[in-house]
């Protein structure tokens, strides 16, 4: 019974295959295990499929005369930090397999090529074909073993494409292309299509990078460019579209408009509020309420026709003028200022603290004008 690796029964198989083989070697030198002449090493392409030539003969022997004998074959795949990993076995005529994996010629036959299918990157690895042979009578009749490397290659993936930097008259830019995955890495070139028909290189073009320079730019530079990644089994492309401005005018034109405006605003604020500081304390002195409170004094009320009512106010004031006197013929809406009290200096009320009041004068008829 065949069994692929992951069991124990494979494990033990393998030691047994090994075992049988150093004993083969100490025993006979008969059988030869072949592959084409310098061939060490296949690459393949992901997705693809490859085959691994190897044959096995008898020394002396006619190489097709019909097979007499049992034959136990396995293929390995050895791969670096990792297991040992069976691939294929075929033993008492019976044949396992990983998928994907089959042998080119059915069996009994002396060409034990191995094919593989639907390739992957982790295919990659040393393949190890070991051949074991018995005659019908169980007498081992030789062994040998043949390595050849597969490197399973990976096209470039589609990349991406894109634009660095504001593209404007007079600035620079840089157009960048990269593909996730590739093997062996992606090469780059930057071309443009007809009818500007343009291929870039060194220094402005990084081919390892994939990315473009372009400096000072101009209108004329305006246009699509594609991005080609490569490697030495496929290719694939992308592309971006440069749209060259002469600058951002309707922008400047805003900005000069909003800056007018708000200059203008901060300009009336600053007018308004300069001359409502500068009114004010005019507008302060000479807002007499007519019913403001008179300071009190201790000094005596004066007698006679001039007095001055006990609650202090303006309206309280009373002046009486006698006729005829040069009072009377005073303009209509003059003030005339009150006499002091009787026995009472100007400088002494002053220094009591009394105000100055000035009262409306009256016509001849007593009224107040």
């Amino acid at each position: 019974m065949v069994s692929l690796p992951g069991s124990p029964a494979t494990n033990l198989l393998q030691v047994l295959f090994l075992g049988l083989s150093t004993f083969a070697l100490g025993t006979s030198a008969q059988l030869q295990l072949h592959v084409p002449a310098g061939l060490t090493r296949l690459q393949a392409v992901e997705g693809g499929e490859v085959v691994l030539p190897a044959w096995y003969t008898f020394h002396g022997e006619v190489a097709s005369a019909p097979p007499q004998e049992m034959l136990t074959l396995m293929w390995f795949l050895e791969q670096e930090g990792k297991d040992l990993k069976q691939v294929l076995a075929h033993i008492n005529e019976a044949t396992a397999s990983l998928p994907g994996a089959s042998l080119v010629y059915s069996m009994p036959s002396r060409n034990v090529s191995l094919r593989l299918q639907s390739l992957q990157e982790k295919d990659s690895g040393s393949y190890r074909c070991s051949v074991n042979v018995q005659d019908r009578q169980g007498v081992n009749m030789g062994h040998s073993s043949k390595t050849l490397e597969l490197d399973v290659l990976v096209p470039p993936a589609p990349p991406s494409c894109h634009l660095l930097g504001v593209p404007r008259v007079g600035t620079n830019v840089t157009l960048s292309c990269r593909s996730p995955r590739s093997k062996p890495a992606a090469q780059y070139q930057w071309e443009r299509p007809p009818p500007s028909s343009q291929v870039f290189f060194a220094p402005v073009l990084d081919a390892i990078r994939g990315s473009l320079n372009l400096k000072n730019l101009s209108t004329s530079m305006s246009g699509v460019y594609i991005c080609k990644a490569h490697n030495e089994v496929g290719s694939a492309h992308c592309n971006v579209t440069l749209a060259v401005s002469t600058g951002p005018v309707a922008a400047v034109v805003a900005g000069a408009v909003v800056g007018t405006l708000i200059g203008l605003g901060l300009i009336a604020g600053l007018v308004l509020l300069y001359r409502r500081q500068g009114k004010a304390p005019e507008e302060l002195a000479n807002d007499i309420k007519e019913d403001a409170i008179a300071p009190r004094t201790q000094m005596p009320w004066p007698k006679g026709s001039d007095t001055i009512s006990k609650n202090g106010t303006l309206s309280s004031v009373t002046l009486v003028p006698p006729l005829g006197s040069p009072q009377s013929h005073l303009r209509p809406g003059a003030l005339i200022p009150i006499p002091s009290p009787h026995g009472v200096s100007s400088s002494a009320l002053n220094r009591k603290g009394a105000v100055p009041v000035m009262v409306p004068a009256q016509s001849q008829v007593g009224s107040l004008v």
